[in-house]
Formats: structure tokens, sequence, C-alpha cells
């Protein structure tokens, strides 16, 4: 857990990343993930296709993935992020996932002709009153 008191805040873990134990944690932002390609400190190794339903492609309209990648020599092995969406949509999502008060909430994300069954996990610190972390996994994505 994320228990020091001089840790990063739960925004800066999520959106930005850190090291912890010689591996990547948090992280979880497309444009961070962009920013970082771009500057060459992310090794991109590919991604994990979500279980579909009707045989769903993953194709480059796809709005969640979970990535596979290195950042500045360190590995993340799994990372699931949103794709092409703002941050103010990340932030208000991980905020009713943070005021429902569950650690794991299920929702289903319609994109206009796709659909994904995400689990948005938020972990809570300091007794329940701040965010630790939060991300979303792909449970199923689906075309309509």
């Amino acid at each position: 857990g994320r228990r020091r008191k001089m840790d990063s805040s739960g925004f800066e873990h999520v959106f930005v990343g850190e090291v912890k134990n010689g591996q990547v944690s948090g992280f979880h932002n497309w444009i961070m993930f962009w920013l970082e390609e771009r500057k060459g400190a992310v090794d991109y190794r590919g991604y994990i296709k979500p279980r579909s339903r009707y045989s769903a492609e993953t194709n480059g309209d796809d709005h969640v993935l979970t990535l596979q990648f290195s950042w500045n020599g360190v590995e993340k092995f799994v990372g699931t992020s949103f794709i092409g969406v703002s941050p103010e949509f990340e932030l208000a999502l991980y905020t009713m996932a943070f005021l429902a008060g569950e650690d794991e909430n299920i929702v289903t994300l319609d994109t206009g002709g796709e659909s994904f069954d995400l689990k948005v996990k938020c972990y809570k610190i300091d007794k329940g009153r701040k965010v630790g972390s939060c991300y979303v996994e792909a449970l199923a994505h689906y075309e309509e």
C-alpha cells in the first residue's frame, strides 16, 4: 500500500505514475503515456485484448486498452488506460467511484457504436479520506 508520509498524491500516482519496488505503479493516463513515449522514455510492448462479446476486434477506435510497457527502463507488466478521452472525463469517473465508496465499481461505457464493461477500481488511503489509486479494468468489449 501507499502509506509513507512523503508519498505522491493519488492524482500523481494515477495521471503521472511512479516507480515502486522496481516496477512502474500507476501511470494510467494516455496523454502522459504519449508525452513520455514522444520523449523516448516509454517503450511500448503491446496490448492485451479484453474479453469480448460477439467477437469484437480491437481497432483504432478503442477507448480502453490494457498495455504493457517500460518507462525509463522500468517495467509495467499490466496497465489499463483510457485512450483518447479527456482528463476531465477520467477525473469525473474516478471521483464518482471514490464517492460511491466501493473498491470496485462495475460500469458500462457506451462510446456510440462500441461498449465496454469496465471495473473501476478505487483504492482509498488515510482512513478512506483520500484516493490512493483509481483505474479501470476492461471486462468486456463489444460493438453494438
